[in-house]
C-alpha cells in the first residue's frame, strides 16, 4: 500500500529551500503559491530522497472565489505519495505554469482543464480544447457559466 506523505514534514523541507512558498499544510496535503508552483514540483521530483516521480492525475475545483489546482504526485520508487494545491485568483484570466516539462503525463489533464475550467497553463506546447469545438463559448464546468 502506498504511504502518504505528511504536507507538514515535506513543508518543513520546502522552506528552508523556498522560503515563503508554503501557503498551508495539512497531514495529507501541501498548497503552494502559484509562482512557486513550477520550481516546488521540480524539488518534489529531483530530489533523491522524495523522487516524485509520477504524476497521477491534476483536476479543478471551482470555489466561486479562486480556482485551486490540485496535483496527485507519487513516488514509485519509494511507494508514497503526496497532494500538491495552488490557487489562481484571477477568474477572468486564471494561470498557472505548466508541468508538461516535468511529467509527460499532464499534457492532456492540462488541455482537459484549460477547456472545461479556463484555466491557462503557461509554457503548454499545445494549449488548446481537447474536448469541446473551438468555438464554444465558455468553460462549462465553471460555477458561473450560463447555458
Amino acid at each position: 500500500m502506498t504511504a502518504v506523505l505528511s504536507g507538514k514534514e515535506i513543508a518543513r523541507q520546502l522552506t528552508e529551500k523556498f522560503p515563503e512558498s508554503i501557503i498551508e499544510s495539512g497531514q495529507d496535503y501541501l498548497v503552494v503559491k502559484n509562482e512557486s508552483l513550477l520550481a516546488v514540483a521540480a524539488f518534489l521530483k529531483d530530489t533523491p530522497e522524495l523522487n516524485f516521480d509520477y504524476l497521477n492525475f491534476i483536476t479543478a475545483v471551482d470555489y466561486y472565489h479562486y480556482f485551486e489546482v490540485v496535483y496527485r504526485l507519487s513516488s514509485l520508487e519509494h511507494n508514497h505519495s503526496l497532494v500538491l494545491k495552488t490557487h489562481c485568483a484571477d477568474r477572468e484570466n486564471p494561470a498557472l505554469p505548466s508541468v508538461t516539462g516535468l511529467w509527460q503525463g499532464a499534457d492532456f489533464q492540462e488541455r482537459e482543464i484549460y477547456d472545461l475550467m479556463g484555466i491557462n497553463f503557461e509554457g503548454h506546447p499545445n494549449m488548446k480544447r481537447i474536448l469541446l469545438w473551438e468555438e464554444f463559448s465558455g468553460h462549462p464546468l465553471r460555477k458561473d457559466f450560463v447555458r
